[in-house]
């Protein structure tokens, strides 16, 4: 009898998790149903890294216009286009050097992954993605794919598995660990970009992937291999270009990773696998570089991704003037936050593995704010019932439960007038002591700012007054 009730329970309980576990279809009906790890909209904060063969010539030509500083597209935009982006390559490495005799180049001599995993943790970010592989087809990691064959960092350049280091190096700090991967490759032109492809028709025909082989054989196996040896808790895909998620075979790969992989519980993906699913699909949309008064809603995870300068990748070709102070980080974070996203921070190390100093000097200071006024940012949402967003704003909003977050980027000279509420039960300026008067008037909460001086002010760049039990 008892083995009998034994066995009732346990098929019981196999009825149950059957019941309960969901089974995804390759299609975004489907996928769309399914509800993202949690973890990614309290994280708030993350670092991106490009990192690769393009980080030797390390140079692109210095432009306003947004996108036009990307050193990592050294390969189009400065060896593959007439100008003075081409005419220094040509004096600094000759005409007929090739992009991929770049690669025994990229040694990585200095890298030291524990390093950067405190340089990270020690930022405040929560998470970092690492840029597996970018649009040259390189990989950071000694993949097995036949199509990649001595263009990994296993057989060329560092010879050792750069994503495999990092990962566990950024997990031993207690971080998420992310990985971006390009389904496009210059190298082998998606069906409509053959009239216009980005590289030279001879670098083409030396390197093509055959066009029927390239998804099935090559792109999907990749990235199934990432899954299973790394088990990432983001992918960042990027370049779709002009196919639909069905050529790239996108909702295929997304059902077994939801379905089966070891992952599928902490793991989330981003919108770039496909033109119709760019801001339609995915557990989060991906902006970058997107202008102030860019709409998105707080109705679905959204992260936006911009480099402390106008390059992702490094480019030696910035100074001081093209890089984010960190007043203008910590405000991009706040603003990019308050409005219901994430932000993705890049940074661009140099060949030789180092973190460029600035880079690390403009981390140190996010990591310092974060340690004072992080309680704002992490964990919290939007408040729906916060003044309307302006381009020339100096005051943020986050809620928190029942507690409203007033993050202000100019210490205010006056009175704070916060529409909305009518009162709190205690005001308090994160990481001061000193009290901080309020008062209802006019069906608003007014917040008088306390007296600081050098001695006592918590803070630098922004300073954060929690109105608690306010809702």
């Amino acid at each position: 009898m008892k083995t009998f009730k034994f066995f009732f329970a346990a098929l019981l309980v196999v009825i149950v998790l059957g019941t309960n576990a969901q089974t995804y279809e390759p299609n975004w009906v489907s996928l769309d149903k399914r509800k993202a790890p949690g973890w990614f909209s309290d994280a708030k904060f993350g670092i991106f890294i490009h990192w690769g063969v393009y980080s030797v010539p390390a140079y692109r030509p210095v432009g306003k216009e947004r996108y036009s500083s990307y050193a990592e597209w050294y390969q189009v935009d400065v060896m593959g286009k007439p100008g003075p982006g081409r005419d220094f390559h040509n004096r600094v490495y000759g005409s007929v050097f090739q992009y991929r005799q770049f690669a025994p180049l990229f040694k990585a001599e200095l890298f030291n992954p524990d390093e950067w995993a405190g340089i990270f943790q020690n930022s405040g970010a929560k998470y970092v993605v690492m840029t597996a592989k970018h649009h040259d087809g390189f990989c950071l990691w000694p993949t097995k794919n036949q199509y990649s064959k001595n263009w990994n960092s296993g057989e060329t350049g560092p010879k050792r598995d750069l994503v495999g280091d990092l990962t566990t190096s950024v997990r031993k700090k207690g971080l998420k660990m992310g990985l971006y991967y390009s389904i496009l490759e210059w190298e082998t032109p998606a069906p409509s970009a053959l009239d216009k492809p980005y590289l030279a028709k001879e670098i083409i025909q030396k390197y093509q992937i055959p066009a029927d082989k390239y998804v099935d054989d090559h792109l999907v196996p990749q990235l199934k291999e990432l899954v299973t040896l790394y088990q990432p808790s983001v992918i960042f895909s990027d370049g779709c270009g002009d196919e639909t998620s069905e050529y790239w075979n996108s909702q295929s790969f997304i059902a077994w990773l939801f379905n089966t992989a070891a992952n599928k519980d902490e793991v989330l993906v981003n919108d770039r696998w496909g033109k119709d699913a760019l801001g339609l699909h995915g557990d989060f949309f991906s902006t970058e570089y997107s202008p102030a008064d860019e709409k998105m809603s707080a109705s679905h995870l959204w992260e936006e991704s911009q480099g402390i300068g106008g390059s992702y990748g490094y480019n030696r070709a910035e100074n001081l003037e093209d890089y984010k102070s960190s007043a203008q980080i910590i405000h991009l974070l706040i603003y990019k936050v308050s409005k219901g996203g994430n932000l993705l921070l890049n940074i661009g190390p140099s060949a030789d593995g180092l973190i460029p100093v600035i880079m690390q000097q403009r981390l140190a200071d996010v990591g310092r704010w974060l340690k004072v006024n992080g309680e704002a940012i992490y964990d919290t949402r939007v408040w729906e019932n916060r003044p309307a967003d302006t381009n020339t704003q100096t005051t943020f909003y986050t809620r928190k439960g029942n507690d409203i977050y007033v993050i202000v980027t100019r210490w205010p000279e006056n009175e704070l007038h916060i529409p909305g509420l009518k009162s709190a039960a205690r005001v308090s300026l994160l990481g001061c002591s000193v009290p901080v008067k309020s008062k209802s008037k006019d069906g608003n909460l007014v917040i008088t700012p306390p007296a600081l001086h050098p001695g006592n002010i918590p803070s630098e760049y922004a300073w954060v007054f929690k109105v608690g039990s306010a809702l």
